[in-house]
């Protein structure tokens, strides 16, 4: 069962991935070149006007709607990472001991965390995409973003690195045993 829940969590990280990124197109215009990130790091209100303006209606793109649905499927895509991550982490530490295995621990609360961070940030880029834009939400954005992208990467790192480590100990240990049988 375990199985199957961390296969459901990796594919619904994937198709969010991708639901996002196709929702947060539009957002990619030549003030704004990163999209989304742009109002995520827009750390005062003046960068965060600046945003709000590239992305008004044109007449062909209302951009501040479509950044509005964007975040608003970030609290889904949010639930996705922040379990997989969570999982992933608890699973390559299980398969490690000592500080390696406890790292995976703490990175693994630490992935909840940046989930928890990304919801603040949401309600942050939300309140300055219904015009509620000052120099307090915008910096406030940017300390959670900031903080939740360490987090995240960090625990994407150690997935990646301490989840290799183990399959490249595992394959050699299989071959060593099988040439030695």
């Amino acid at each position: 069962m375990r199985k199957y829940f961390f296969l459901l969590i990796s594919i619904g990280t994937l198709v969010m991935l991708i639901v996002m990124a196709k929702t947060g197109a539009t957002l990619k215009t030549a003030a704004t070149p990163k999209g989304i990130l742009d109002l995520e790091f827009a750390y005062n209100s003046d960068k965060a006007t600046i945003v709000i303006n590239a992305w008004q209606d044109d007449g062909k793109t209302d951009n501040i709607t479509a950044a509005k649905f964007n975040t608003q499927l970030d609290f889904i895509f949010l639930l996705f990472y922040a379990a997989f991550l969570y999982h992933a982490c608890k699973m390559v530490s299980g398969n490690h001991k000592g500080i390696v295995a406890a790292i995976g621990i703490l990175l693994a609360y630490g992935a909840i965390a940046a989930g928890l961070l990304d919801v603040f940030e949401n309600i942050g880029m939300l309140l300055t995409l219904y015009g509620h834009i000052s120099n307090s939400i915008s910096l406030a954005t940017v300390i959670f973003s900031v903080m939740k992208w360490l987090l995240a990467l960090a625990a994407l790192l150690y997935f990646v690195i301490g989840g290799g480590w183990f399959l490249i100990k595992k394959s050699f240990h299989n071959n060593y045993s099988t040439s030695i049988n």
